[in-house]
């Protein structure tokens, strides 16, 4: 699974760079995450409320995801990281990284689909366990709670548990953000599918 994670993360981030070091998660810095996790959960709730069947299975091009695949792979990657947050919290505290790279910096650089990347196997949306689409934002809410509710708990040294990846290096805090970042990536490309011209009119 930690393979994957990094095939994962690796094409999104196209520099090397490591992430701004703050010592301890403040208040300011849940806030910051907790804001923008519930912003992408009801950008992509709103995006998808009301499809139609024939709309949420609609494909551009054979090659290309559906509405509900992009929503499928959005919870499958968000359940994954989330799992790499907690892995990558418990690894020794490494209170010399420093960097000169802010969090919106890093939002950013994830959501800017001017760059495509390839979704690693276990996130692809043919792996989903989930059948339709309640099933699947049931699933994703459900993550999604879980991991709110962790960052406003936790006691853990986000900022100085480090995760080394092969463009460098990231804290356990900007890993969260890669999570909400990476929900408005895609629902990014839930929109461009509505907007195809042979989106289903219901």
């Amino acid at each position: 699974m930690k393979k994957s994670l990094l095939l994962f993360i690796l094409p999104l981030v196209f520099s090397s760079f490591t992430i701004v070091n703050t010592s301890e998660l403040t208040n300011a810095e849940r806030k910051f995450a907790v804001d923008h996790l519930n912003k992408t959960r009801a950008d992509l709730i709103a995006s998808v409320q009301g499809l139609s069947e024939a709309q949420l299975n609609f494909k551009p091009a054979p090659d290309r995801w559906s509405v509900l695949e992009c929503v499928k792979h959005i919870t499958l990657a968000s359940q994954g990281l989330f799992a790499f947050v907690q892995h990558t919290a418990k690894t020794p505290n490494d209170s010399n990284f420093k960097s000169g790279v802010t969090d919106s910096m890093f939002i950013a650089m994830v959501e800017d689909r001017s760059h495509k990347a390839q979704a690693p196997e276990p996130f692809k949306p043919v792996h989903s366990p989930y059948k339709n689409l309640t099933e699947t934002l049931k699933a994703f809410n459900a993550g999604r709670d879980s991991l709110i509710n962790y960052v406003q708990t936790t006691n853990d040294d986000l900022r100085n548990h480090i995760a080394s990846m092969p463009f460098g290096k990231v804290d356990a805090y900007q890993l969260i953000l890669l999570i909400s970042a990476h929900t408005n990536r895609h629902m990014q490309q839930l929109n461009e599918v509505k907007a195809d011209p042979n989106f289903p009119k219901q």
